[in-house]
């Protein structure tokens, strides 16, 4: 009994993660959450691009954050809840630096993609996208017939996103059963 009285004490002064709800102007924008970059980190990559082709001589790197709260609940559960914010941030890659004698390094913000779940705002689809130009300004919301949303929709992992991109959240997918018939017919799984 002494026991499960520290285990609860324990619980109730950790610290809970802060839900980030999403966060819109009166000209239906969204606002960039400030403190994002402290979000959990999910993945980064290198030019990866969806486009048949890649811009000659322009290099990309990305990280993707995703809100703590929202993370926890697909730890344990392998979905994201309701108003869940996943945020690309799309660097400029450079190779030419004071110390760099190869290989390229993150510079400049060129854009945020916003990727958030608002049952409520977006009722048909329940997930919808929002660009910000700079990092800083607004996110302006992507028309539904962005291509962003046919492709999230056709080849996302779970819940229209690309879990397949973030390697410590696929295998909870896997584990949970939360990965779409359709992205294990796409890869010839069993």
């Amino acid at each position: 009994m002494k026991h499960l009285g520290k285990l609860i004490c324990a619980l109730l002064l950790a610290p809970a993660a802060v839900w980030a709800a999403p966060l819109y102007t009166a000209d239906n924008k969204m606002a960039v959450p400030e403190d994002y970059r402290t979000w959990v980190f999910l993945t980064s990559s290198l030019d990866l691009n969806y486009n048949t082709t890649a811009t000659p001589g322009h290099h990309m790197l990305d990280n993707v954050f995703v809100d703590p709260a929202a993370y926890q609940v697909f730890v344990k559960t392998g979905t994201w809840p309701d108003k869940t914010m996943l945020i690309k941030e799309n660097r400029m890659a450079e190779s030419a630096g004071t110390l760099s004698k190869a290989g390229q390094f993150q510079a400049g913000v060129m854009n945020l993609e916003i990727h958030v779940k608002d049952e409520t705002r977006f009722p048909s689809g329940k997930w919808a996208f929002f660009v910000s130009p700079d990092g800083k300004a607004a996110g302006s919301l992507m028309p539904q017939s962005a291509n962003c949303y046919s492709c999230h929709q056709e080849h996302g992992v779970v819940d229209t996103t690309f879990v397949q991109f973030y390697p410590t959240l696929m295998p909870i997918a896997k584990d949970r059963g939360t990965v779409t018939a359709d992205y294990l017919k796409e890869i010839g799984a069993k």
